[in-house]
């Protein structure tokens, strides 16, 4: 197997369909999952080139009433979105060029 190819599957594995406002499906690379306060947060970058404005956008996980299921909402308060942000930069730091 070659090296391009497992970075395809790699790249793959990370990719999760949400669903917009409409009901439409929405891909969407997983970049990481934070634990902030007792909650879990994912980091989500758009795949769909005209989304992509070098924005990511961060959700909270809130889990559904099966085991497997979950949903993912925007986080209530501001001050929990920058926290979160603040924790993905710092990990992201050596990685991602994040601009002021």
């Amino acid at each position: 197997m070659s090296e391009e190819l497992r970075t395809s599957k790699e790249e793959l594995s990370n990719i999760v369909m949400l669903e917009d406002e409409n009901g439409n499906p929405v891909p969407m690379q997983l970049l990481d999952l934070i634990a902030y306060q007792g909650a879990e947060y994912v980091v989500f970058y758009p795949c769909e080139e005209a989304d992509q404005d070098g924005e990511v956008i961060i959700l909270q996980i809130v889990p559904g009433e099966e085991p497997e299921e979950e949903a993912y909402v925007t986080p209530e308060s501001e001050e929990v979105l920058d926290a979160v942000f603040e924790i993905f930069k710092e990990k992201f730091k050596d990685h991602i060029t994040f601009a002021d």
